[in-house]
């Protein structure tokens, strides 16, 4: 309406099949996850929504995708729902799945089937099918940590040296962030892909803090990404750049040369204003990758402050409905698994929207259920779904499962009261 003045001629069946799609989604969860939490999938819905509209006014050709890719995620959290029934069963697979989470972060290093695209390694490709297989391994890896860490969280928490004002475990038990920290590294050198090397280990550091409690792994993970950034800066200047970028876009040296998009995102916001120029009455084609890394830049001239307020708030109500699950439950596995979860929407969102605002150095990585992807859309619909599944209450039988094959514990009996004195005969 706002480019044309009209709507297209098969706006009807689109509506249509969006709108059933999502009615037979909820109607799953209803079935499949009696109790969940009714807010997740409506919100992501909206978001997806409002993705798809800056998508198709961007770009009609690259909506036809998106709308392929909405209508696969929305079958990834069917399937999802439908295969695991009880996320606890998930804890059985601990390292097989944190196997499965490592090699899928680290596929794009593997020559013939890895691709470089605008200088980061984070693609692969099969014939004509082309996605990046780190969205996949961040939902993995997540089940691996909040399987482990629940497994070994008391060992992690007991503090027996002291540095300073930090009190430490034993230093054999800090092998996990030495190893989460040279993971993130890796991805840093071999892939060149500063956010999701960020991603991930700040993922690890707050599920680490979250089942352990103790604020001294906060600071021991800020200190070693303040030593892994200093590091990255030193050996690439693609992330020397893109902190020259970060500090100077708008000076007269960068704006038409290195600075061009963020300088253009700035731009595209100031010029929404409060209330925006009105959907497709704008230029946010301005901005080289609109539709992927900055299409919050989009919405913030297209829909204004209001516009983009409310898609920060729908975020808002992603990560509180999961820390409130995470707090609900009673099993450790679920509560890491929540917290997980919600953290890596939660983190990947501020990382992409405070690159795109300059409140840190621009990273890359999309903005979840909005940005154009496929590999994106898909994976967090799959992680949406895993959350769904952990906020529905268990049935009373199923209260004492355990996932690793033994059989629950039957309560002792109590034991039989002594003799009383014999009645006279």
């Amino acid at each position: 309406m706002g480019t044309t003045g009209s709507t297209p001629a098969d706006v009807g069946g689109f509506v249509a099949t969006v709108a059933v799609a999502y009615v037979l989604a909820h109607l799953l969860v209803v079935r499949l996850a009696r109790g969940a939490d009714p807010v997740l999938l409506p919100t992501a819905a909206v978001l997806a929504g409002l993705g798809y509209a800056v998508i198709y006014r961007l770009d009609p050709g690259r909506a036809s995708d998106q709308f392929v890719w909405l209508m696969v995620g929305l079958g990834a959290f069917a399937l999802t729902l439908a295969v695991i029934r009880d996320h606890r069963s998930l804890d059985a697979y601990t390292y097989t799945i944190g196997l499965a989470g490592l090699l899928f972060l680290l596929l794009p290093i593997a020559p013939g089937i890895g691709e470089t695209i605008n200088g980061a390694r984070l693609w692969i490709h099969f014939g004509p099918l082309v996605f990046q297989p780190a969205e996949i391994g961040k939902v993995l890896i997540v089940i691996f940590l909040a399987s482990y860490l629940s497994a070994k969280k008391e060992l992690l928490a007991l503090a027996t040296r002291r540095i300073g004002p930090l009190r430490l475990p034993e230093p054999r038990y800090l092998g996990p962030l030495l190893v989460a920290w040279l993971v993130s590294l890796a991805v840093l050198f071999m892939e060149k892909d500063l956010g999701s090397s960020l991603l991930f280990f700040g993922i690890f550091v707050i599920m680490l803090w979250a089942a352990t409690g103790r604020a001294s792994y906060l600071v021991l993970g800020l200190a070693m990404f303040v030593v892994g950034a200093a590091i990255g800066y030193a050996a690439f200047a693609h992330v020397q750049d893109r902190v020259a970028i970060w500090l100077h876009a708008l000076e007269p040296k960068y704006v038409h040369d290195k600075g061009y998009q963020l300088a253009q995102s700035e731009f595209a916001m100031a010029t929404g204003g409060i209330g925006g120029t009105g959907l497709g009455r704008g230029h946010p084609g301005l901005i080289p990758s609109a539709p992927t890394d900055f299409i919050f830049a989009a919405v913030g001239e297209e829909l204004g402050l209001f516009g983009s307020t409310a898609v920060l708030l729908l975020y808002f109500v992603l990560a509180g409905r999961g820390f409130k699950i995470a707090l609900s439950r009673e099993d450790g596995f679920g509560k890491l698994l929540a917290v997980g979860l919600t953290s890596a929407l939660a983190f990947q969102t501020f990382i992409i929207v405070g690159g795109v605002t300059r409140l840190i150095p621009l990273t890359g990585i999309t903005l979840p259920f909005v940005s154009y992807g496929g590999s994106s859309l898909v994976s967090n619909f799959a992680l949406l779904a895993l959350l769904v599944r952990v906020s529905a209450p268990l049935p009373a039988h199923a209260r004492r499962f355990d996932p690793r094959g033994r059989p629950p514990r039957e309560p002792r009996p109590a034991p039989a009261a002594p003799p009383g004195p014999e009645e006279p005969g």
